[in-house]
C-alpha cells in the first residue's frame, strides 16, 4: 500500500465500487476475525488516499446477517484508517424523509437478534460508551460535503437496524414509526459500535429509497425500488465523498481515538497473552501504560 487511507468508505446495497478511484491497489487483508467482505480497495480520490469495502461482497454474496463486520472494521483499521463512511440503503418512517433524499443520523436503535457485537471476548471485557453513536464532528463534515452537492439532505434522526434480511411487515413498521425512527435498515449495527471500540470515527450517509411499508400511499418496498433510487443517487454519494476528502479533518478532535481509555473492566494483568494478542492492535497501547 502507497500511502495509508486517510478515509474509508463501506459502500452498501447499489454501492460496489469507487469509479472515481485512480492509482488502484487491492488489498487482501486477514484478520483474527476472518476474511473481510471482500479484497479492500485502495486509490486516490482528488489525490487524498482512501479506501473502499464493499461491505455485501463482490457481486452482493453476503446478507446482513451472514457480513463479518468484526473482519471489516478490524481489517480497515489494519490498513491505518480512522474514519469511515457508511453508505447505507435505508427505508423512511418518517413522512418528511422522502424517497430520493439523504440522512445523515445521529441514534441507533440496535433491533438485531443474531450478531458479534463486540471484539471483546476471552476474558477481556469492556463496556463501550455509545450513548452518542456516531462520529459528530465526521457527521458534520460529512452533512456540509453533501449539502454541497445541492442534494435534499436531513441532519439527525434514529436509524433502527433490523435483523433481515427479509423487509418489514406493516406491523413491525408502524410499531417503529410509534417508537420515534426515522429510518430503516439492515446493517449499522453492530457496524457502528465495533468502529467505537475500534476507536474509528464513524458516520452513515443514507439514501432514502422508500417509505418502508407503512406509507398506504405508497406500494410496499422492493428490491428493484431500491437499486433505482440507488442507482439515481449514486453520483450524489460519489461526489458528496469527493466535497469530503476536500476538506477532510485528518487531526481528530473527537473522543472517537480515546474511547477505550476508561471501558476496560476486567483487570488487565488476567487478561490472557492469547487474547492480548488477538486483539493487539485495538488495545496494545493501554497494556503498554501499566
Amino acid at each position: 500500500m502507497n500511502e495509508q487511507p486517510i478515509l474509508a468508505i463501506i459502500g452498501g446495497s447499489g454501492i460496489y465500487q469507487m469509479p472515481d478511484l485512480e492509482n488502484v491497489e487491492v488489498i487482501d487483508v486477514s484478520t483474527p476475525f476472518g476474511k473481510p467482505s471482500a479484497p479492500i480497495v485502495c486509490g486516490t480520490i482528488e489525490g487524498k488516499p482512501i479506501a473502499f469495502l464493499a461491505r455485501h461482497g463482490e457481486g452482493h454474496r453476503f446478507s446482513p446477517s451472514e457480513v463479518n463486520y468484526r473482519a471489516n472494521i478490524y481489517a480497515l483499521k489494519s490498513l491505518g484508517v480512522e474514519q469511515i463512511v457508511s453508505i447505507s440503503a435505508v427505508g423512511s418512517l418518517r413522512e418528511d424523509y422522502a424517497p430520493g433524499e439523504l440522512v445523515v443520523p445521529d441514534g441507533i436503535f440496535d433491533f438485531t437478534r443474531n450478531r458479534k457485537r463486540t471484539f471483546f471476548e476471552g476474558n477481556c471485557v469492556v463496556h463501550i460508551s455509545v450513548a452518542d453513536p456516531f462520529c459528530n464532528q465526521l457527521s458534520e463534515q460529512l452533512m456540509h460535503a453533501i449539502q454541497t452537492t445541492g442534494a435534499a439532505v436531513h441532519r439527525g434522526g434514529t436509524i433502527i437496524t433490523i435483523e433481515g434480511p427479509r423487509f418489514s411487515t406493516r406491523s413491525e413498521s408502524n410499531v417503529f414509526r410509534s417508537w420515534g425512527m426515522s429510518i430503516i435498515g439492515m446493517t449499522t449495527s453492530p457496524e457502528a459500535f465495533l468502529a467505537r471500540e475500534a476507536e474509528m470515527c464513524y458516520a452513515v450517509m443514507a439514501h432514502v429509497t422508500d417509505y418502508d411499508v407503512w406509507h398506504i400511499s405508497e406500494t410496499p418496498v422492493t428490491v428493484e425500488q431500491v437499486i433505482q433510487v440507488l442507482n439515481r443517487n449514486t453520483a450524489i454519494a460519489q461526489q458528496a465523498v469527493r466535497n469530503l476528502l476536500r476538506n477532510l479533518q485528518t487531526t481528530r478532535t473527537c473522543g472517537c481515538g480515546s474511547a477505550l481509555a476508561n471501558a476496560f473492566i476486567t483487570r488487565k494483568d488476567m487478561v490472557p497473552l492469547e487474547t492480548r494478542q488477538r486483539l493487539g492492535l485495538l488495545i496494545e497501547k493501554y497494556f503498554q501504560e501499566r
